[in-house]
């Protein structure tokens, strides 16, 4: 191990769990790299979250997937075709087996499917289209939807394809689910088609991947392993980049991205995410949790809006994100939604929102909870300090938990809840509005899926009749005004509090190729070690 010098203690902590998870072959190109958060399982279909869902994606594989930049590409699926207006023709790949030696056909994406679309699936929405499923032959699949949907193959870039019989095998036909802590086989042992296979896990601290020799796909990437190692704490993952302990890491925080492009073996790479961060509010118990007086403030537009205009998001951009965040109006990206773009987030102003709290009958505040990460989006502790703060100068006395953000799933997610605010960040499963529309903006339908991360329960009816217009409009003009209505909806009634776009940011040793993507997602077999 290098030199290490000036560290802290939680530092040297750090550096000491990779020691532990130091080199454990001989083998010559072993990329080491780091996040903020250990995946809490290995399940393809146990999450939602983009970092698993990257990480998983170098063992997994979906039928379509996005190239670098984001556009559509073949995978598991040569090629897909509209036969009439409801049904989808997918051709699969040949010659394609997973890495137990099991062949990949459409009994695996047929049975995939079905599990995706259990009940305990985070991601049963990106299939709650498929009125049936016909396997015309082992290479051929047709899909029937319930009404037209123009959108289907963006909808299921991150749906990961299982093998049917090794699923039934270990009996793993069932999602793992952390939040109804349903645990599976397969959140434990992995079994994909993707490019690299998982040879060691430990929970917590780190989890092994080496090539599969087998691998379907030309093989450009030169590397023998690849660990990945979880730090939470920034500063230990920074200086592990330092030391050489680390090849590369996200995010890096925002504070040291000067240190590390000085750094002689260290470089940074930028570039706008596609993700909104967002504060969220109970709207519907008649209490608020963790509230006081009684009842639920945030029910009423005029508290909504008063924590609106008491947020100086110019000030969270310049003094917490160095400038590195793109002030959001609305739930999406202007990057994937232009008409967002031109939406105008309500002015910060303390006095307005004092006058909105009095007319709501809080002219003396009152006292709430807000839940946030500690180790999943960049600087979000701090942003949730910084809110806190703001929060305490018109009346309003917040308590902050944070955590990290397996617990924080817990906590928030449904049918838990138990938060009166929360932070959360989204980017849409398919780069489309609908996934925002279906799971953020709609009202909660248990039996579709609906609003299933719409965490609040907030509901409006004009919104879920648009989700549902919105579903099968193939006219675009149409489609862009319905979904336009919806978040200018969302935006009057001041639904969520809209915070920004962060950038991602990515520190990388130099000798180290690394192809950074928008949706933050790392594809080991972009990768190259140079040195």
């Amino acid at each position: 191990m290098k030199p290490i010098h000036c560290l802290t203690a939680s530092a040297l902590a750090g550096i000491a769990a990779l020691a532990v998870a130091g080199p454990a072959t001989a083998q010559d190109n072993v990329l080491r790299w780091s996040s903020q958060a250990a995946i809490s399982n290995l399940d393809p279909h146990g999450t939602t979250g983009a970092l698993p869902l990257s990480i998983l994606g170098n063992v997994y594989e979906p039928l379509v997937g996005r190239d670098a930049d984001m556009q559509l590409e073949p995978v598991l699926a040569e090629s897909w075709e509209v036969v009439n207006p409801t049904t989808w023709r997918f051709k699969l790949r040949d010659g394609v087996t997973f890495h137990n030696g099991n062949t990949f056909n459409a009994d695996d994406v047929i049975f995939s499917m079905e599990r995706v679309g259990n009940k305990y699936s985070f991601l049963r929405d990106r299939v709650a289209m498929i009125e049936e499923m016909n396997k015309i032959d082992d290479l051929t699949i047709e899909f029937v939807t319930k009404v037209p949907y123009p959108i289907l193959p963006e909808s299921w870039t991150s749906i990961y394809m299982m093998d049917k019989e090794w699923s039934e095998e270990n009996d793993a036909t069932v999602p793992s689910n952390t939040v109804e802590n349903i645990e599976s086989f397969a959140g434990q042992q992995s079994n994909g088609t993707g490019p690299f296979t998982v040879v060691e896990r430990v929970p917590e601290t780190r989890t092994v991947f080496e090539p599969y020799e087998n691998y379907w796909d030309e093989i450009t990437h030169n590397l023998d392993q690849v660990v990945y190692l979880p730090i939470t704490q920034d500063g230990t993952r920074v200086a592990a980049l330092l030391s050489g302990e680390i090849d590369m890491m996200f995010p890096v925080p925002l504070q040291d991205i000067d240190r590390l492009q000085a750094g002689e073996e260290t470089e940074v790479l930028i570039q706008p995410e596609l993700r909104t961060i967002m504060l969220g509010m109970d709207q519907r118990r008649d209490d608020a949790l963790q509230t006081e007086p009684e009842g639920n403030p945030f029910k009423d537009k005029r508290v909504r809006k008063a924590i609106y205009q008491a947020i100086d998001i110019d000030g969270i951009q310049e003094k917490i994100m160095n400038g590195l965040s793109e002030p959001a109006a609305t739930l999406i990206s202007p990057l994937l939604f232009a008409p967002a773009g031109k939406m105008e987030r309500y002015p910060y102003d303390p006095e307005a929102s004092r006058k909105l709290l009095a007319e709501a009958g809080y002219p003396d505040g009152f006292k709430t909870a807000l839940v946030c990460t500690n180790n999943r989006y960049v600087n979000d502790e701090r942003i949730c300090q910084a809110v806190t703060s703001m929060l305490a100068r018109v009346g309003i006395d917040v308590e902050l938990r944070t955590m990290n953000v397996t617990q924080y799933w817990k906590v928030v997610g449904r049918p838990v809840q138990e938060f009166a605010m929360y932070m959360m960040g989204w980017t849409p499963g398919g780069l489309d509005s609908y996934s925002v529309l279906f799971n953020l903006m709609g009202s909660w339908d248990e039996e579709s899926g609906r609003g299933r991360i719409n965490n609040g329960d907030f509901a409006n009816d004009r919104i879920d009749e648009i989700v549902a217009a919105v579903e099968s409009e193939t006219d675009q003009v149409k489609r862009d005004a319905l979904i336009q209505e919806a978040y200018q909806i969302v935006h009057d009634e001041v639904f969520y509090l809209p915070l920004h776009q962060q950038a991602v940011v990515w520190g990388v040793r130099k000798g180290v190729e690394v192809v950074q993507r928008p949706d933050d997602y790392f594809q080991y077999k972009t990768a190259r070690i140079t040195r």
